[in-house]
């Protein structure tokens, strides 16, 4: 893959989440994050190579995630402060899971090499995405130590749930 796709595909990603936010933030408005969202999803879709293998891994990610955060939601462990829901979460969350599992499809899949690292990175960073939306007010944590353990605990597991079953689905 070509360092310019990673570079569009990684800037899709985080220029989706700085609209998801930053249009609540500015705005109180989800459409920025929801224009932004579909955008990248619909020119990512569009010249996907496998587009049946792609939406599987998408999916699996997506879904995971989205449950994950409404579970977390539901149990008032955190919640969010936005102007449209769909359920518990925000309706960007739609967009934000999806393009952020397209990282899996075509991007992370080099961590399989590391997986210690990827495990533990994952387990970093995961988590600090969620508490960057504390500060910004996008996000009220009710039980920092509970996120803290869950949120931790949860992107540890997303990453070798996707070094060992997921990442077979791109190369099967």
């Amino acid at each position: 893959m070509s360092k310019i796709k990673i570079f569009s595909m990684l800037s899709g990603y985080q220029l989706t989440w700085l609209m998801c936010v930053f249009g609540e933030l500015w705005y109180n408005s989800y459409i920025p994050g929801l224009i932004c969202g579909l955008l990248f999803l619909a020119i990512f879709f569009l010249s996907s190579a496998n587009r049946k293998k792609t939406i599987q891994i998408v999916f699996l990610i997506s879904l995971i995630g989205y449950l994950f955060d409404t579970s977390l939601v539901f149990f008032e462990i955190y919640n969010f402060q936005t102007s449209l829901y769909v359920g518990v979460l925000p309706i960007w969350m739609l967009v934000l899971w999806p393009s952020f599992a397209i990282l899996f499809d075509e991007i992370l899949f080099f961590l399989s090499k590391y997986k210690i690292i990827a495990v533990v990175t994952s387990g970093v960073l995961g988590p600090l995405t969620y508490f960057a939306g504390s500060p910004l007010g996008l996000i009220s944590i009710n039980n920092l130590f509970l996120f803290s353990i869950l949120m931790i605990v949860f992107w540890a597991i997303l990453m070798i749930f996707y070094l060992n079953y997921i990442i077979k689905l791109k190369f099967n």
